[in-house]
């Protein structure tokens, strides 16, 4: 024995190692196998596995390391799956847990839980319950959400979080029920028939924590499934961690993995409506600054076009004109001048060459008659007692004419 010597009193620890010791040295202890129907199994990232092996009226925990399930390329468990487990039985003194030490696993066949199960979804199925026609999209943003739950859950808390937290303006109704138990199905049924015959709900999340297939199996009754299947208001299911599946889940609008996660898909956050609202305000304000930019380059080229339009403008542009050719005829005018000017000098010239009076100076006269002062060139031209004017080189002579 471990304590030859028995103390008055024991420590935890020294009766937990003497139980541990006594359990190891049993014979029966050291290889035993024991059937049973397995619920609450969790594999963890070590990979090892942990369940309890139950009964009609008793259950044993069970742990299977991982390097006992690669020795022995063991089946994947899961809850209501019937097996036989062999091992060795100890104490696990940390938690003071009576444990079965798993070595091998043999499949028994489907737990009687899990094959309720499978015949249950099956027809359920065949009626079109699942079908992703009938399910109804959720509110996008729902003034009321209704909850079916059990007040005690701590779910309950992590809901109402989540609705506080993203969308504090929806209001919430619950309808407490119990969510374990024989007595469980019922109330559900009635939280939910409550709610749409209160009308005010536009979803409703019908949510509990985790736990083994026994804990979550009020979830798997067909008057649930029905009860959710008839609401005139959409369902979410939230029952049970990730890994839990329920025949709730398949009927409800919309499958939530957790309480937590039905709560977030049943309303918007405010926050992504803040942000969204922010990244508009921004697209408008680069939207309004860009067309005030085109807006002033339409007003300043209009301004130009006006500007250029205008009849001051174009007064400008005709006075210049105005002076170009006022200079260009000026130009033109000085060089005719010039031209004529020469041209005046030249006829002068060329008329003085004529002139009579450079004939008279040299020595010639020009002969008019007084009375018209017609040129005289011919003897015929006058008769006797005619006066005449007599030209010469510096002056006029008076003349009568005597004889021809």
């Amino acid at each position: 024995m471990l304590f030859p010597d028995t103390p008055a009193v024991w420590s935890v620890a020294q009766l937990s190692r003497y139980l541990k010791e006594l359990l190891e040295t049993d014979e029966v202890g050291r290889e035993v196998w024991v059937r049973g129907e397995i619920s609450g199994c969790k594999t963890y990232a070590s990979g090892h596995c942990y369940f309890t092996l139950k009964d009609a009226e008793a259950q044993l925990l069970c742990v299977f390391f991982k390097h006992a399930r690669q020795r022995t390329a063991a089946p994947e468990l899961r809850d209501g799956l019937a097996i036989a487990a062999g091992g060795r039985i100890s104490f696990y003194e940390r938690d003071g847990k009576l444990q079965l030490y798993v070595e091998q696993v043999e499949l028994l066949g489907e737990g009687a839980l899990y094959l309720r199960f499978e015949q249950l979804k099956a027809r359920l199925a065949a009626e079109g319950l699942f079908e992703a026609e009938r399910k109804r999209p959720l509110p996008p943003a729902p003034q009321v959400v209704g909850i079916v739950t059990s007040l005690q859950a701590a779910a309950l808390r992590d809901m109402l979080r989540v609705l506080r937290t993203r969308y504090p303006l929806a209001r919430v109704v619950l309808a407490p029920t119990l969510v374990q138990g024989a007595e469980a199905p019922a109330a559900i049924v009635r939280a939910l028939d409550l709610l749409n015959e209160h009308g005010e709900a536009e979803v409703i999340i019908v949510a509990r924590g985790g736990g083994s297939i026994e804990e979550l199996w009020a979830f798997n009754e067909e008057i649930v499934a029905r009860a959710i299947a008839r609401s005139r208001i959409p369902v979410i299911s939230g029952v049970g961690h990730e890994t839990d599946v329920t025949i709730a889940d398949f009927v409800a609008d919309l499958r939530a993995s957790t309480p937590t996660a039905a709560a977030t898909a049943a309303v918007p956050n405010l926050a992504d409506w803040r942000a969204a609202l922010q990244e508009r305000r921004q697209e408008l304000a680069l939207l309004l600054d860009d067309f005030l930019l085109r807006y002033r380059e339409d007003l300043e080229r209009a301004e130009r076009e006006l500007a250029r339009q205008s009849p001051r403008s174009r007064l400008e542009r005709l006075q210049q004109q105005l002076d170009g050719i006022s200079e260009t005829l000026q130009s033109e005018m000085q060089h005719t001048l010039v031209v004529q000017r020469e041209r005046l000098k030249g006829t002068a010239l060329r008329l003085h060459s004529l002139s009579p009076l450079l004939t008279l100076a040299r020595g010639f006269a020009v002969v008019r008659r007084a009375e018209d002062q017609r040129l005289v060139t011919s003897i015929q031209q006058v008769q006797l007692g005619e006066r005449l004017d007599i030209q010469v080189a510096d002056g006029r002579i008076s003349a009568r004419v005597d004889r021809q």
